[in-house]
């Protein structure tokens, strides 16, 4: 990770109020990964539980570093070293001095899964009335957050921040470095198992952004009962597929398949079949109307949004489509995708390729053979799976013409390319340590 502060000087000076070191030489940019340095940078050396950044400390300076952030002695350093207790808590301190300058609306986004997405249709919708400062890639983590923050300047008028959790207490720390005065929870589902043990604990953690909030405003997922059982503190607006909430919405599926939503009696037109991304643009609208976006302002952000990269992308290689959903996977995202395969219009194939869900502990098992469940339901033509989690889903598979599990990619695309027909439509999920991408690239290039 690697950003490039805005406003050196003014980091300097918070930089030594919470720490009580002055820094030797201006600090252009803050790095935690020693491929990145660049002249000028502050190195943050963390100890993980593969790679010691420490020992890349005279590299760092070689390549320009002014400056490293450390947790243990360094002899010989040709910089200055600055030695703490704990590298990442502190720059966390600083993140949080840093973002007390600001009186400005803070979003913070969790949830199991659709954190991304969300953050990204809410930045592009609330661009209309804000200038919008927002989490980038993956920076939702204890050193990814304050490095975002450490980003923001007084030309920002609002803050989006996702945040991640792999473990109790994840979000109560986000939370204090970030100080949100909103926050939303898309989902609390069965991911991230290894780490939390138990869904229980997932929805205490995620629970903890709302805990945050008794001077703030909580937007309540009405449609999920794990969500609305957690305790509020501050002001609550509920949306979702229910009645009885702020912002009660409807589905309605077109001629086309794409879906249209009625949010508090307004018609939002989502030009998309994926009911996923209506499901987050029923969470973005109510956000959006609570900070004074019109309806019209609404419709038009939706009708104008691209997903992220591989968030049921759709392409197509002139013979078939292919809906790259490869960025993550668990149980609640890969059904929706299933879904959202099966809602395509039009003949053809439609063929499922499915690599392992991660971080699923003592539930693997069960979560990859509800996936074949949900593959029978759906009536696909073809499933072929690869990985060692995903032999459970294919093992499951009764209605599939074409099901096989692999156990590597090469010969999965193989009896892919076999098969393949013009008009098929290829849906490609799995978590990201799956790689799954290498198929998409593969299949557009057929």
């Amino acid at each position: 990770m690697r950003i490039n502060l805005p406003h050196p000087n003014k980091f300097a000076k918070i930089w030594e109020e919470v720490t009580g070191v002055a820094l030797n030489k201006t600090v252009r940019g803050i790095v935690t990964d020693s491929r990145e340095v660049r002249p000028g940078d502050l190195y943050i050396a963390i100890s993980g539980d593969r790679v010691d950044g420490h020992t890349f400390i005279k590299d760092v300076f070689e390549k320009g570093a002014v400056c490293a952030l450390v947790n243990s002695e360094i002899e010989n350093a040709d910089e200055q070293l600055i030695k703490v207790n704990n590298s990442v808590s502190t720059i966390g301190k600083v993140a949080k001095a840093w973002r007390n300058q600001f009186d400005i609306p803070v979003m913070g986004i969790t949830g199991s899964n659709g954190k991304t997405s969300t953050k990204e249709l809410l930045k592009h919708m609330l661009s209309a009335q804000f200038n919008i400062h927002a989490t980038e890639g993956n920076f939702n983590t204890s050193i990814g957050l304050p490095l975002t923050l450490l980003r923001l300047t007084r030309e920002n008028t609002m803050s989006i921040l996702e945040m991640g959790a792999n473990q109790l207490g994840d979000i109560a720390q986000l939370c204090e470095i970030a100080q949100p005065t909103h926050g939303v929870i898309t989902n609390i589902a069965p991911a991230h198992l290894e780490g939390f043990g138990t869904i229980e604990a997932v929805a205490k953690t995620k629970g903890e952004l709302f805990a945050c909030l008794s001077k703030g405003v909580s937007f309540i997922n009405a449609a999920d009962y794990r969500v609305g059982a957690l305790e509020i503190l501050g002001d609550a607006i509920s949306f979702g597929l229910t009645p009885e909430c702020d912002y009660p919405a409807d589905i309605h599926h077109e001629k086309d398949g794409t879906i249209t939503l009625t949010v508090d009696a307004e018609e939002i037109p989502t030009h998309s079949v994926n009911l996923t991304f209506a499901k987050n643009v029923i969470a973005c609208a109510a956000i959006a109307r609570t900070l004074g976006l019109s309806w019209g302002e609404i419709r038009e952000n939706v009708a104008s949004f691209q997903p992220p990269k591989g968030r049921c992308e759709v392409k197509n290689n002139g013979m078939i489509t292919i809906i790259d959903d490869t960025y993550n996977a668990n149980l609640e995202s890969t059904v929706a995708a299933i879904d959202y395969l099966k809602a395509f219009s039009g003949n053809g194939q439609r063929i499922f390729v499915f690599g392992d869900m991660f971080e699923l502990g003592d539930l693997s098992q069960d979560q990859h053979r509800r996936v074949g469940e949900k593959c029978n339901e759906a009536e696909l033509s073809a499933v072929f799976t690869v990985g060692e989690e995903t032999v459970t889903t294919d093992a499951i598979i009764t209605y599939s013409e074409h099901h096989k599990h692999f156990d590597n990619k090469d010969d999965l695309l193989t009896s892919l390319k076999s098969i393949i027909k013009d008009g098929d439509k290829v849906l490609v999920k799995g978590s990201r340590g799956m790689k799954m991408e290498t198929i998409v690239e593969a299949m557009l290039a057929v």
